[in-house]
């Protein structure tokens, strides 16, 4: 047997507890924001309110508060996670790897896997049209996406040494996001048109690599002007 420590030892006592309070504080924080992303997809944002979200997930007001400033927080409950992973996922290229190539095998990744960062998903036309039923919750999505693309640049310039009045890192965010986004939405905007996800995927995925192509080798003569003739 391993060696064993005391009743009074402070490594078995505080750290258990620390760990088990921290594990509590986090499963609460979940269910709160499920129960509330739940009435808000069906009874929408605006129709429900924060005593409705305590009394549902049998906790007070003041406890919803602690846990999430904003109304809009308790739907977009990992819009921190979001914006953190862009700067994260930077440093799960392979030896090698550009950022454009990064971010294409990530976007097709995560078709695959049904990933909710691609709206490649059962239930991804819900969640946008209840973002899109309110302004609030579409402002605050707006503010999401600017924040991960300004994030993205952030880290883009401080890993190539740019300097700061060097707007190459910006449009490469811009680019990159733009471009994921826009994938996005065609496919939420098929889903609310009543495709399923086996009727697009082929196309979908034929779109995401032809959109990460033009970002990889540029938009050249795309759109070019025909030449009349003589």
């Amino acid at each position: 047997m391993g060696k064993q420590t005391a009743p009074d030892d402070p490594r078995r006592t505080a750290e258990p507890q620390i760990g088990l309070r921290e594990r509590k504080k986090q499963e609460t924080r979940r269910r709160i924001a499920d129960i509330a992303t739940g009435l808000f997809m069906m009874r929408g944002f605006d129709n429900v309110t924060i005593a409705d979200v305590a009394r549902n997930a049998d906790v007070s007001v003041n406890t919803v508060f602690n846990y999430f400033h904003t109304k809009e927080d308790l739907f977009f409950d990992r819009q921190e996670e979001i914006i953190t992973r862009v700067t994260e996922a930077l440093h799960d290229r392979r030896p090698g790897e550009s950022v454009v190539a990064f971010y294409r095998r990530s976007f097709l990744e995560g078709l695959r896997q049904g990933s909710y960062q691609t709206g490649f998903h059962e239930g991804s036309e819900v969640w946008a049209r209840t973002v899109r039923d309110s302004p609030a919750l579409t402002a605050r999505q707006r503010e999401i996406g600017q924040a991960a693309q300004d994030v993205l640049a952030r880290a883009l310039a401080e890993e190539v040494g740019a300097d700061p009045d060097d707007a190459t890192p910006r449009i490469v965010a811009a680019m990159i996001m733009s471009a994921q986004w826009t994938l996005v939405n065609e496919i939420i905007e098929r889903k609310l048109a009543g495709e399923t996800l086996e009727e697009m995927r082929d196309s979908v995925e034929a779109a995401a690599v032809r959109a990460f192509d033009l970002l990889e080798h540029g938009i050249g003569d795309y759109g070019l002007s025909p030449v009349s003739g003589d």
